[in-house]
């Protein structure tokens, strides 16, 4: 019997006293079930940098997650940073190292939220800081309902990797983000937007299998949603 598929899932960073009065890692459950109930096996990264061409070594895809935080700016050239931003400087470090790991053992990368963004910025794209001060008339990308229900559409974009696996050409998603993609990374294209105008999913055509989107798939919200585990999954095991 063939050994399930060594999926990487990073993590988030809290400080706040609830579970620990010690800093704690923190993530949610449907970000392993989504690939367990396909036969992968997920396998949280903690924050260790240093650890990245190791886990390299043994993972066959990587899942960087969304979370409470940003990107700090100035890794992507920016030097003024917005009231609005939050960054954790040691999250950032490590999934800089563990993406740039995965992308040049040309392991399937999944982005979600804000590490679709992350994956822009390692790959030398840029992001809006706020998107209600960059983007005028914008929709409300941090939806008040339940994060399992749609909060807008999404158009894919015709012919792109989102296009082929979810085989649709809209998608209701939720939506929970104040940053989104500003200038792509050469060699990245934009696969999905809103009605706005905002870059709701990107791709990397270079690399076997390089996606990010905006949304949360992991809460299946649509079929389309598990089409994309499906498929990273599936790419996971080499398919």
């Amino acid at each position: 019997m063939a050994r399930p598929p060594r999926i990487g899932i990073t993590l988030d960073y809290e400080t706040a006293p609830t579970y620990s009065k010690l800093p704690w890692y923190a993530l949610r459950e449907n970000y392993c079930t989504s690939i367990s109930s396909l036969g992968a096996l997920p396998l949280p990264l903690p924050h260790e940098a240093g650890l990245a061409a190791a886990y390299g070594e043994l993972l066959d895809g990587l899942i960087l997650t969304g979370g409470a935080f940003d990107v700090p700016p100035h890794y992507y050239g920016q030097s003024g940073v917005h009231e609005t931003v939050v960054t954790k400087d040691q999250r950032s470090a490590f999934e800089f190292a563990i993406t740039r790991e995965a992308i040049a053992r040309r392991l399937p990368v999944l982005g979600i939220c804000g590490g679709e963004q992350l994956l822009n910025v390692v790959l030398g794209g840029t992001l809006m800081q706020h998107i209600p001060d960059a983007v005028k008339d914008a929709l409300d990308h941090e939806q008040k309902n339940p994060r399992h229900e749609s909060g807008h559409e999404v158009t894919v974009v015709p012919g792109t990797l989102l296009a082929r696996l979810t085989g649709e050409a809209r998608l209701a998603v939720n939506t929970s983000h104040h940053q989104a993609v500003l200038e792509p990374a050469p060699g990245v294209i934009v696969n999905a937007r809103t009605a706005d105008g905002v870059i709701e999913g990107i791709e990397y055509p270079e690399h076997p299998f390089c996606l990010g989107v905006q949304w949360h798939p992991e809460y299946h919200v649509c079929e389309g949603d598990r089409r994309i585990f499906e498929a990273f999954v599936a790419a996971c095991r080499g398919g």
